[in-house]
């Protein structure tokens, strides 16, 4: 889950936080949901999707395992959840399960994957959460990340301030961050 105050535009900066030391990337599929869903069933889940869109799931891998053990405290960093560019309406996909995704930092490609690897199913995503906690217009789920981030490269590599990453999927858009130090105000 991810703080309201860490969503950003396609092409805004990415802050890395005071105490950062392991900030890392996540390209993902994110299913904005249109109509309330509650206990929903699998097969009837896709109905509640208004559509899709671009999601990079920043991560502070420090914050998230070195701090305590909620996850919850790595993702939800200002910035950390930029979004976009386009919401593309779910008519306008033809088959969720077969969109391409990638990721690169500094021009050298890190992730490339396909949403037909996921674990779990955008429908089943959509139902099982909806069994613990009401689904509201607007919801962003973001769906999980291929392999390439940087907690899971040898050797580890995280971003650091001057990095910058470009993230799509297929008929969904793209983006481009920069990476800055976090500065006091």
């Amino acid at each position: 889950m991810k703080a309201i105050s860490c969503l950003s535009g396609p092409d805004d900066e990415v802050v890395l936080p005071k105490g950062s030391k392991k900030t890392d990337w996540e390209v993902e599929l994110g299913v904005v949901i249109g109509t309330r869903a509650r206990y929903v069933g699998e097969e009837e889940a896709l109905d509640f999707v208004a559509g899709y869109c671009v999601v990079n799931d920043i991560s502070e891998r420090s914050f998230q395992l070195e701090r305590g053990p909620q996850w919850d405290k790595g993702k939800g960093c200002d910035t950390f959840g930029p979004v976009g560019p386009w919401l593309v309406t779910r008519d306008e996909v033809i088959d969720v399960q077969k969109l391409d995704l990638y990721l690169e930092v500094n021009g050298k490609r890190m992730q490339t994957g396909c949403t037909e690897t996921m674990i779990f199913s955008v429908a089943q995503i959509v139902s099982y959460l909806s069994q613990f906690m009401t689904l509201e217009p607007g919801d962003i789920i973001a769906t999980g990340t291929p392999p390439g981030v940087g907690m899971g490269r040898k050797p580890q590599r995280f971003l650091k301030k001057g990095d910058t990453m470009r993230l799509g999927i297929a008929g969904l858009g793209e983006q481009q961050q920069d990476v800055v130090a976090y500065q006091p105000r």
